[in-house]
């Protein structure tokens, strides 16, 4: 390993949730940095039967000792110097977040070019997914490690302890995480557009501010699970070796948008009507065209 360089390596350490059935966290995250050129050493925080919006869900949550032997058994075998990458997304336990900074900062003794993409999941349209200890852990000790973010506008409201219900607080929320020495922040999605449009948001120090509207695909009831975790994954695997945010930013959106519309199209009516939880498990393998080569069609605005 001695000699290779950053560009060489295109390997992702994913620690977020496992599902048996469907597609969230680690299972929806691997498939798209495969396709586009990463290994993916998955590490999972849970092993669930099924995501949490269906009626009933069973499997283990790991704790951090558990987290902590995984990652000693790789340390011990001289693998750290191997990846690039570090993305974590769904973490439902504090313990288990702030053991991660540990491995986050033996990864980074390994490689010190080392990027860390966060996806702070903690909740969505105002619903928490995990317990309010997790807060502090994620705003003093795991978010200042970060290189990229990608929450959403619940979890920038979570973090910054403001209220996000205007453009300009978007941007003030924004230099908060700027401010922690995050370069990269984008919020994957808020309904900051007009109605029926999602604006999605992407700041970078001293850099652009950039927006893109996204009109809302199916029934205005409908929401999928998941989509959070595969934007990190598409704008991590877009923003490796790029130089231009915007064009990452418009591909990342292209091909989420893609496999939605594609879903949408598999639903009973449209998804007008009333849609069960397995029929709303995102079309990720039936999208590996669009994942692939992503057709832009919603640009970037460039507001600074």
């Amino acid at each position: 390993m001695a000699g290779a360089t950053n560009a060489d390596i295109k390997r992702v350490l994913s620690i977020q949730s496992h599902v048996v059935h469907g597609y969230v966290g680690n299972k929806v995250a691997t498939y798209p940095l495969q396709l586009l050129g990463f290994d993916v050493d998955p590490l999972n925080s849970v092993q669930f039967s099924n995501h949490t919006g269906y009626k009933t869900f069973k499997g283990p949550v790991s704790n951090e000792k558990e987290l902590a032997t995984i990652f000693e058994g790789l340390e011990e075998n001289e693998l750290l110097p191997l990846y690039s990458h570090l993305l974590t997304g769904y973490i439902g336990n504090p313990l288990f977040l702030r053991q991660v900074g540990h491995i986050l900062k033996k990864l980074r003794q390994a490689n010190p070019g080392l990027v860390y993409v966060c996806d702070p999941v903690m909740g969505d349209n105002g619903q928490l997914y995990v317990p309010k200890e997790l807060f502090p852990v994620y705003r003093d000790e795991i978010i200042p490690l970060a290189d990229i973010i990608t929450p959403n506008q619940f979890e920038v409201e979570l973090l910054t302890e403001k209220e996000v219900r205007s453009e300009a607080a978007v941007w003030e929320a924004m230099e908060w995480f700027h401010q922690r020495g995050i370069k990269t922040v984008v919020i994957s999605s808020s309904d900051l557009g007009q109605p029926g449009v999602l604006r999605a948001f992407l700041s970078q120090q001293n850099g652009p501010r950039l927006a893109i509207d996204i009109p809302k695909q199916g029934g205005k009831d409908l929401v999928f699970t998941g989509t959070g975790d595969l934007f990190a994954s598409l704008f991590l695997a877009h923003s490796h070796g790029s130089k231009d945010i915007a064009n990452v930013f418009e591909k990342t959106i292209a091909s989420l948008q893609a496999v939605i519309k594609r879903t949408v199209a598999s639903l009973p009516n449209g998804g007008n009507g009333p849609v069960k939880a397995a029929e709303r498990e995102l079309k990720l393998v039936q999208s590996k065209t669009e994942i692939e080569q992503p057709q832009v069609l919603l640009k970037a605005q460039r507001l600074n």
